[in-house]
């Protein structure tokens, strides 16, 4: 079945220009294809006519590398819950449907082109502290390292994170705590990131509070996270940076044992 769609889209030209929403007619569109299938076809309908492309976003176009990102109708990635927008396809729409398809919308996420946003911010957060340097040795066995299921689990529903940046998107306030606390909790949760535990969570929190609005728990972004990254992991974020700072204060931090936590 072919779909006939119109679609409204943001064109901006760079940083410094208003933009404006412009209007296409989609047609042809195969139920099958994906979203960005979809605007590939815009566009060649646009090269075709001699006018400018619609710049967006892509890569891996599978749902794991976090680059696509637009706003649906509204909603960061569109309409179904749990699916980036690459992996969005056009079955979930009618013929005749009218789709307004825009940017993030966030100061921490400003538009180089169109459908483009540098989400740099979060680079400098990765930067301030999303990594382990203490020397750990050689690879080692796996069942020289114990860690439990459930602390194993925890850590890699964190690590799910793919940083697209729609928790930012759709949060009222622009705050990054969902994706800053999954990258945060994938590390601290594990033994091999206790030697710089305290040091990670203030270094990033810092970070992302230079960039970023605060948090105030609307859930918003939980509920339009293709990864499903729970806010729960915001909530041990908090708690680490506060019993980072204390240490601090007292001068009293120390390598903490994952058992330690419960």
């Amino acid at each position: 079945m072919n779909l006939s769609l119109t679609l409204k889209v943001w064109r901006q030209q760079g940083p410094d220009d208003e933009g404006c929403f412009e209007t296409y007619q989609a047609n042809d569109i195969t139920e099958h294809m994906s979203f960005l299938e979809m605007l590939d076809v815009v566009n060649e309908q646009l090269l075709a006519e001699n006018k400018e492309p619609i710049a967006f976003d892509h890569d891996c176009r599978e749902g794991i590398c976090g680059m696509c990102g637009v706003v649906i109708n509204g909603k960061p990635h569109g309409p179904n819950g749990g699916t980036t927008t690459c992996q969005l396809h056009m079955r979930h729409f009618k013929s005749g449907d009218t789709i307004t398809v825009e940017p993030w919308r966030a100061r921490a996420f400003p538009v180089i082109k169109d459908l483009v946003v540098n989400r740099g911010a979060f680079d400098k957060i990765i930067q301030a502290g999303g990594f382990i340097t203490a020397p750990t040795g050689g690879a080692q066995d796996a069942n020289l390292t114990l860690v439990s299921k459930a602390t194993a689990d925890t850590a890699m529903d964190a690590a799910a994170c793919i940083g697209c940046g729609a928790c930012v998107a759709a949060c009222p306030n622009g705050a990054g705590q969902l994706f800053t606390a999954a990258k945060v909790s994938h590390l601290n949760l594990l033994p091999q990131g206790q030697p710089e535990r305290w040091a990670r969570v203030t270094s990033m929190v810092d970070t992302m509070e230079t960039y970023f609005g605060s948090c105030t728990n609307y859930g918003e972004c939980e509920a339009v996270c293709p990864a499903g990254i729970s806010i729960n992991f915001i909530a041990q974020m908090n708690r680490d940076y506060l019993r980072a700072k204390f240490k601090d204060k007292r001068g009293q931090i120390r390598q903490v044992d994952v058992a330690d936590e419960g």
